[in-house]
Protein backbone atom coordinates (compact mmCIF):
# COMPACT_ATOMS: atom_id res chain seq x y z
CA UNK A 1 0.00 0.00 0.00
CA UNK A 2 1.12 3.32 -1.12
CA UNK A 3 2.48 5.82 2.36
CA UNK A 4 0.78 9.22 0.15
CA UNK A 5 -2.83 9.14 0.34
CA UNK A 6 -3.48 13.05 -0.41
CA UNK A 7 -1.72 15.06 -3.20
CA UNK A 8 -2.86 18.56 -3.75
CA UNK A 9 -1.19 20.51 -6.34
CA UNK A 10 -1.55 23.97 -6.81
CA UNK A 11 -5.08 24.36 -5.10
CA UNK A 12 -6.59 27.90 -6.04
CA UNK A 13 -10.11 29.00 -5.01
CA UNK A 14 -12.42 31.96 -5.81
CA UNK A 15 -14.79 34.04 -4.06
CA UNK A 16 -16.83 36.69 -6.10
CA UNK A 17 -18.09 39.75 -4.86
CA UNK A 18 -19.95 43.09 -6.20
CA UNK A 19 -16.43 45.05 -5.15
CA UNK A 20 -14.59 42.09 -7.03
CA UNK A 21 -12.68 39.24 -6.70
CA UNK A 22 -11.35 37.20 -3.73
CA UNK A 23 -8.41 34.54 -4.31
CA UNK A 24 -8.77 33.07 -1.01
CA UNK A 25 -6.48 29.86 -1.46
CA UNK A 26 -3.90 30.89 -4.08
CA UNK A 27 -1.78 27.83 -5.04
CA UNK A 28 -1.29 25.74 -2.53
CA UNK A 29 0.32 22.49 -2.51
CA UNK A 30 0.85 20.09 0.16
CA UNK A 31 0.91 15.92 0.63
CA UNK A 32 -0.62 13.96 3.44
CA UNK A 33 0.71 10.49 4.01
CA UNK A 34 -1.30 7.42 5.55
CA UNK A 35 -2.47 8.17 9.59
CA UNK A 36 -0.27 11.30 9.21
CA UNK A 37 -1.84 14.65 11.26
CA UNK A 38 -0.97 17.70 9.26
CA UNK A 39 -1.86 21.22 11.02
CA UNK A 40 -3.17 23.78 8.82
CA UNK A 41 -2.05 27.42 10.69
CA UNK A 42 -2.63 30.94 10.38
CA UNK A 43 -4.53 34.23 11.21
CA UNK A 44 -8.05 34.22 10.28
CA UNK A 45 -8.77 35.31 7.43
CA UNK A 46 -5.97 33.23 5.94
CA UNK A 47 -7.94 31.16 4.01
CA UNK A 48 -7.41 27.84 6.26
CA UNK A 49 -11.20 26.70 6.19
CA UNK A 50 -11.61 27.23 2.53
CA UNK A 51 -8.50 25.17 1.76
CA UNK A 52 -10.46 22.22 4.37
CA UNK A 53 -13.95 22.63 2.09
CA UNK A 54 -12.21 22.72 -1.26
CA UNK A 55 -10.79 19.10 -0.14
CA UNK A 56 -14.55 17.80 0.13
CA UNK A 57 -15.38 20.58 -2.61
CA UNK A 58 -18.10 22.42 -0.50
CA UNK A 59 -17.22 25.97 -1.35
CA UNK A 60 -20.29 27.42 -0.22
CA UNK A 61 -21.21 30.15 -3.53
CA UNK A 62 -20.26 32.31 -5.01
CA UNK A 63 -16.92 30.90 -4.40
CA UNK A 64 -15.23 28.14 -6.88
CA UNK A 65 -12.14 26.12 -7.56
CA UNK A 66 -10.60 27.47 -10.42
CA UNK A 67 -7.20 25.47 -10.22
CA UNK A 68 -5.15 22.76 -8.99
CA UNK A 69 -5.62 18.66 -8.53
CA UNK A 70 -6.97 17.11 -5.49
CA UNK A 71 -5.21 13.52 -6.04
CA UNK A 72 -6.69 11.19 -3.72
CA UNK A 73 -5.53 7.32 -3.95
CA UNK A 74 -4.61 8.69 -7.73
CA UNK A 75 -7.81 9.66 -8.38
CA UNK A 76 -8.43 13.64 -9.15
CA UNK A 77 -11.65 14.59 -7.20
CA UNK A 78 -12.10 17.80 -8.82
CA UNK A 79 -12.32 15.94 -11.68
CA UNK A 80 -15.15 13.72 -10.23
CA UNK A 81 -19.15 14.49 -10.83
CA UNK A 82 -20.78 15.82 -7.80
CA UNK A 83 -23.45 12.01 -7.60
CA UNK A 84 -19.22 10.65 -7.75
CA UNK A 85 -17.84 12.92 -4.87
CA UNK A 86 -21.32 12.32 -2.78
CA UNK A 87 -19.34 8.56 -2.02
CA UNK A 88 -16.35 10.36 -1.26
CA UNK A 89 -17.88 12.95 1.59
CA UNK A 90 -18.53 10.70 4.69
CA UNK A 91 -16.57 7.48 3.24
CA UNK A 92 -13.27 8.89 1.81
CA UNK A 93 -12.73 11.85 4.05
CA UNK A 94 -15.19 13.38 6.44
CA UNK A 95 -15.77 16.85 7.73
CA UNK A 96 -15.68 18.10 11.61
CA UNK A 97 -16.96 21.56 11.65
CA UNK A 98 -16.20 24.15 13.88
CA UNK A 99 -19.67 24.81 15.01
CA UNK A 100 -21.80 21.48 15.93
CA UNK A 101 -24.82 23.08 17.17
CA UNK A 102 -24.98 24.45 13.94
CA UNK A 103 -24.16 21.15 11.82
CA UNK A 104 -26.63 19.02 13.79
CA UNK A 105 -30.50 19.45 13.06
CA UNK A 106 -31.75 20.61 15.95
CA UNK A 107 -35.45 18.72 15.85
CA UNK A 108 -33.54 15.12 15.32
CA UNK A 109 -32.49 12.93 18.01
CA UNK A 110 -28.77 12.18 17.99
CA UNK A 111 -29.31 8.78 16.81
CA UNK A 112 -31.44 9.59 13.84
CA UNK A 113 -28.56 11.72 12.56
CA UNK A 114 -26.44 8.78 12.91
CA UNK A 115 -28.79 6.48 10.84
CA UNK A 116 -29.38 9.19 8.40
CA UNK A 117 -25.66 9.02 7.63
CA UNK A 118 -24.98 4.80 7.30
CA UNK A 119 -28.08 4.16 5.66
CA UNK A 120 -27.61 7.24 3.00
CA UNK A 121 -24.11 5.70 2.05
CA UNK A 122 -25.27 1.95 2.97
CA UNK A 123 -28.93 1.43 1.96
CA UNK A 124 -29.01 -1.89 2.55
CA UNK A 125 -28.40 -1.79 6.16
CA UNK A 126 -31.10 -1.67 8.49
CA UNK A 127 -32.40 1.29 10.90
CA UNK A 128 -31.69 -0.86 14.04
CA UNK A 129 -28.28 -2.11 12.72
CA UNK A 130 -27.74 1.50 12.00
CA UNK A 131 -28.80 2.38 15.40
CA UNK A 132 -26.86 -0.04 17.33
CA UNK A 133 -23.68 1.33 15.28
CA UNK A 134 -24.11 4.59 16.59
CA UNK A 135 -24.07 3.25 20.15
CA UNK A 136 -21.04 1.73 19.85
CA UNK A 137 -19.33 4.60 17.97
CA UNK A 138 -20.99 6.74 21.23
CA UNK A 139 -19.21 4.97 23.48
CA UNK A 140 -16.04 4.93 21.49
CA UNK A 141 -15.81 8.68 21.80
CA UNK A 142 -17.04 9.03 25.71
CA UNK A 143 -20.93 9.46 25.44
CA UNK A 144 -23.04 6.46 26.82
CA UNK A 145 -25.22 5.22 24.26
CA UNK A 146 -28.70 6.38 26.60
CA UNK A 147 -27.72 9.83 25.20
CA UNK A 148 -29.30 8.61 21.55
CA UNK A 149 -32.33 9.36 22.32
CA UNK A 150 -31.22 12.79 23.15
CA UNK A 151 -31.72 16.19 20.86
CA UNK A 152 -28.69 18.43 20.13
CA UNK A 153 -29.82 21.28 22.32
CA UNK A 154 -29.50 18.71 25.61
CA UNK A 155 -25.69 18.13 25.29
CA UNK A 156 -22.95 20.05 26.19
CA UNK A 157 -20.51 22.03 24.07
CA UNK A 158 -18.25 19.53 24.14
CA UNK A 159 -20.28 16.57 23.91
CA UNK A 160 -21.88 17.61 20.83
CA UNK A 161 -18.60 18.26 19.59
CA UNK A 162 -17.70 14.51 20.28
CA UNK A 163 -21.19 13.61 18.33
CA UNK A 164 -19.55 15.39 15.70
CA UNK A 165 -16.58 13.54 15.61
CA UNK A 166 -18.36 9.80 15.82
CA UNK A 167 -20.32 10.68 13.36
CA UNK A 168 -17.15 11.67 11.03
CA UNK A 169 -15.58 7.98 11.37
CA UNK A 170 -18.75 6.48 10.78
CA UNK A 171 -17.92 5.46 7.77
CA UNK A 172 -14.11 4.25 8.83
CA UNK A 173 -12.73 7.43 6.23
CA UNK A 174 -9.33 7.41 5.30
CA UNK A 175 -8.88 11.65 6.11
CA UNK A 176 -11.01 13.44 8.61
CA UNK A 177 -10.54 17.31 8.26
CA UNK A 178 -11.27 19.17 11.94
CA UNK A 179 -12.04 22.89 11.33
CA UNK A 180 -11.09 24.76 15.01
CA UNK A 181 -12.78 21.80 16.29
CA UNK A 182 -12.01 23.33 20.13
CA UNK A 183 -13.69 26.94 19.08
CA UNK A 184 -15.66 28.19 21.94
CA UNK A 185 -14.88 25.54 24.38
CA UNK A 186 -12.82 25.56 27.87
CA UNK A 187 -9.34 24.60 27.96
CA UNK A 188 -9.95 21.51 29.53
CA UNK A 189 -12.97 20.77 27.27
CA UNK A 190 -10.36 21.16 24.72
CA UNK A 191 -7.63 19.05 25.43
CA UNK A 192 -9.92 16.45 26.47
CA UNK A 193 -11.20 16.66 22.11
CA UNK A 194 -7.56 16.92 21.21
CA UNK A 195 -6.84 13.63 23.06
CA UNK A 196 -10.46 12.20 21.48
CA UNK A 197 -9.13 12.54 17.90
CA UNK A 198 -5.97 11.67 18.43
CA UNK A 199 -7.13 8.57 20.03
CA UNK A 200 -10.11 7.49 16.99
CA UNK A 201 -7.47 8.28 14.82
CA UNK A 202 -5.10 5.57 16.17
CA UNK A 203 -7.95 2.77 17.06
CA UNK A 204 -9.35 3.63 13.21
CA UNK A 205 -5.93 3.90 11.24
CA UNK A 206 -6.72 7.67 9.55
CA UNK A 207 -4.92 10.40 8.64
CA UNK A 208 -5.97 13.84 10.28
CA UNK A 209 -6.08 17.18 9.05
CA UNK A 210 -6.23 19.85 12.19
CA UNK A 211 -7.21 23.32 10.86
CA UNK A 212 -6.35 25.62 13.63
CA UNK A 213 -5.43 29.19 14.64
CA UNK A 214 -3.20 28.03 17.70
CA UNK A 215 0.13 27.03 16.29
CA UNK A 216 0.91 25.58 19.58
CA UNK A 217 -1.81 23.41 19.63
CA UNK A 218 -0.13 21.96 15.81
CA UNK A 219 3.34 21.97 16.97
CA UNK A 220 1.65 19.56 20.19
CA UNK A 221 -0.78 17.37 17.81
CA UNK A 222 0.73 17.46 14.18
CA UNK A 223 3.37 15.81 12.31
CA UNK A 224 3.77 18.60 9.77
CA UNK A 225 2.22 21.87 9.58
CA UNK A 226 1.23 24.16 6.80
CA UNK A 227 1.21 27.68 7.50
CA UNK A 228 -0.98 30.12 5.85
CA UNK A 229 -1.23 33.65 4.92
CA UNK A 230 -3.15 35.78 3.01
CA UNK A 231 -4.41 32.81 1.07
CA UNK A 232 -1.00 31.06 0.58
CA UNK A 233 1.04 28.42 1.52
CA UNK A 234 4.14 30.61 3.21
CA UNK A 235 5.78 27.15 5.31
CA UNK A 236 5.25 24.06 4.89
CA UNK A 237 7.48 21.42 6.92
CA UNK A 238 7.83 19.05 9.59
CA UNK A 239 6.61 19.92 13.31
CA UNK A 240 10.46 19.96 14.20
CA UNK A 241 11.65 22.19 11.42
CA UNK A 242 8.76 24.45 11.96
CA UNK A 243 9.91 24.98 15.74
CA UNK A 244 13.90 24.59 15.23
CA UNK A 245 14.47 26.17 12.07
CA UNK A 246 11.75 28.29 10.90
CA UNK A 247 12.44 30.27 7.69
CA UNK A 248 9.66 32.31 6.90
CA UNK A 249 9.31 35.73 8.66
CA UNK A 250 5.60 35.37 9.52
CA UNK A 251 6.22 32.04 11.28
CA UNK A 252 9.02 33.20 13.07
CA UNK A 253 6.60 35.36 14.72
CA UNK A 254 4.26 33.24 14.96
CA UNK A 255 6.64 31.31 17.43
CA UNK A 256 7.15 34.73 19.37
CA UNK A 257 4.10 34.87 20.13
CA UNK A 258 3.30 31.94 21.88
CA UNK A 259 4.01 32.25 25.58
CA UNK A 260 6.52 29.36 27.12
CA UNK A 261 5.85 28.42 30.95
CA UNK A 262 9.45 27.61 30.75
CA UNK A 263 11.14 31.26 30.51
CA UNK A 264 9.85 33.56 33.86
CA UNK A 265 10.73 36.58 32.21
CA UNK A 266 9.06 35.63 28.30
CA UNK A 267 8.76 39.02 26.16
CA UNK A 268 6.06 37.77 23.87
CA UNK A 269 5.96 39.89 20.63
CA UNK A 270 3.13 40.43 18.43
CA UNK A 271 3.19 40.89 14.64
CA UNK A 272 2.78 44.67 14.17
CA UNK A 273 -0.11 45.37 11.23
CA UNK A 274 -2.82 43.52 9.97
CA UNK A 275 -3.56 40.86 7.05
CA UNK A 276 -4.12 42.60 3.75
CA UNK A 277 -7.64 43.05 2.36
CA UNK A 278 -7.48 40.05 -0.13
CA UNK A 279 -9.98 42.32 -2.67
CA UNK A 280 -6.97 44.38 -2.95
CA UNK A 281 -3.80 42.49 -1.89
CA UNK A 282 -0.30 44.29 -1.69
CA UNK A 283 1.67 44.18 -4.77
CA UNK A 284 4.61 41.38 -4.35
CA UNK A 285 4.63 39.41 -1.61
CA UNK A 286 1.40 39.88 0.48
CA UNK A 287 3.08 40.16 3.85
CA UNK A 288 6.32 42.40 3.40
CA UNK A 289 4.32 45.88 4.95
CA UNK A 290 4.41 43.48 8.28
CA UNK A 291 7.49 41.75 7.73
CA UNK A 292 10.65 43.34 9.62
CA UNK A 293 12.80 41.56 6.78
CA UNK A 294 11.48 42.86 3.64
CA UNK A 295 13.88 43.68 0.78
CA UNK A 296 13.52 45.64 -2.57
CA UNK A 297 12.33 42.79 -4.26
CA UNK A 298 9.33 41.63 -1.64
CA UNK A 299 7.72 44.98 -2.52
CA UNK A 300 7.90 43.94 -6.62
CA UNK A 301 7.00 40.25 -7.19
CA UNK A 302 5.46 37.47 -5.90
CA UNK A 303 8.17 35.05 -4.19
CA UNK A 304 7.66 31.33 -5.15
CA UNK A 305 7.92 28.47 -2.89
CA UNK A 306 11.04 26.91 -2.72
CA UNK A 307 12.13 23.95 -1.35
CA UNK A 308 15.47 24.84 1.02
CA UNK A 309 16.01 21.40 1.84
CA UNK A 310 13.82 17.72 1.55
CA UNK A 311 10.77 18.25 2.56
CA UNK A 312 10.74 21.75 3.51
CA UNK A 313 9.28 24.34 1.47
CA UNK A 314 9.53 28.13 2.35
CA UNK A 315 7.84 31.01 0.54
CA UNK A 316 10.44 34.04 0.92
CA UNK A 317 13.05 35.66 -1.64
CA UNK A 318 15.30 36.03 1.70
CA UNK A 319 16.89 32.08 1.14
CA UNK A 320 16.87 32.94 -2.44
CA UNK A 321 19.16 35.79 -1.97
CA UNK A 322 20.86 33.64 1.34
CA UNK A 323 21.34 31.13 -1.69
CA UNK A 324 22.83 33.36 -3.97
CA UNK A 325 25.65 34.63 -1.11
CA UNK A 326 26.57 31.00 -0.44
CA UNK A 327 27.24 30.38 -4.04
Amino acid sequence: MEKQLLAVEGLTVEYWARRGRVRAVDSVSFTLDRAETLGVVGESGSGKSTLGLSLIRLIPPPGRIIGGHLWLEGTDLLKLREEEMRNVRGRKIAFVFQDPMTSLNPVKKIGEHFVELIRTHEPKTGREEALRRAEKLLNDVGIQSERINDYPHQLSGGMRQRVMIALSIALNPSIVIADEPTTALDVIVQAKILDLLKNVQNVYAMALILITHDLSIALERCNKILVMYAGQMVEYASVENIYNKPQHPYTRGLLKSIPNIELAEQKLEAIPGSPPDLLNPPRGCRFWPRCPSSIGKCREREPQPVETEPGHFVRCFLHEVAGNESN
